[in-house]
């Protein structure tokens, strides 16, 4: 249906985000090709929409994710890179370009870490970016850093659920993050 009009932007729009949601949902990647095809219509039709940035470098990240892929995680941080530049503090992005870093194989642990923490400037409590920051520095085998990280965690919320896990990790060292 999307393909007989191609040139309605709202439609592509709506359809895309949609199909990548339900894509996503169920965690079905073979869903993911027509979203993208989709979005980046859409997006060519409005290549400022910020919506649409995330949304496709949300649907890169998870074809990385799921098949393995360093290519679509660099197409992600693309897609996040534009949407990133237009609202530089929008720590959830910046978290996931951070994630892109460090799913890659091999993982480039030094600029997640510098992702993480460009993050935390914006927003120094931002429970996400302290959890993966410290399952950076524990894959760095950096116990002080990562203590120190999850003692900021504890203090942004005492009750995060992640907290003892991250402490076990801490204590059985880097083989421990997956």
């Amino acid at each position: 249906m999307a393909d007989r009009d191609p040139g309605n932007f709202g439609f592509q729009k709506s359809l895309g985000m949609s199909l990548y949601r339900y894509a996503s949902l169920k965690q079905d990647a073979s869903i993911l090709p027509d979203a993208i095809r989709i979005m980046q219509r859409a997006l060519d039709l409005d290549p400022a929409d910020r919506d649409l940035q995330i949304g496709l470098g949300n649907a890169h990240f998870d074809v990385g994710y799921f098949n393995k892929d360093n290519a679509s995680f660099e197409r992600a941080r693309g897609f996040y890179d534009k949407a990133l530049a237009r609202v530089p503090t929008d720590t959830d992005v910046r978290t996931d370009v951070g994630l892109t870093y460090f799913l890659q194989t091999p993982p480039d642990l030094e600029m997640a870490v510098k992702e993480f923490e460009k993050g935390l400037e914006a927003n120094p409590k931002h429970e996400r970016s302290l959890q993966f920051l410290i399952q950076t520095y524990v894959k760095k085998s950096d116990t002080a850093k990562a203590t120190k990280a999850l003692e900021r965690l504890k203090a942004a919320n005492p009750s995060n659920p992640a907290i003892a896990e991250l402490a076990s990790m801490i204590a059985a060292g880097p083989e421990s993050v997956k």
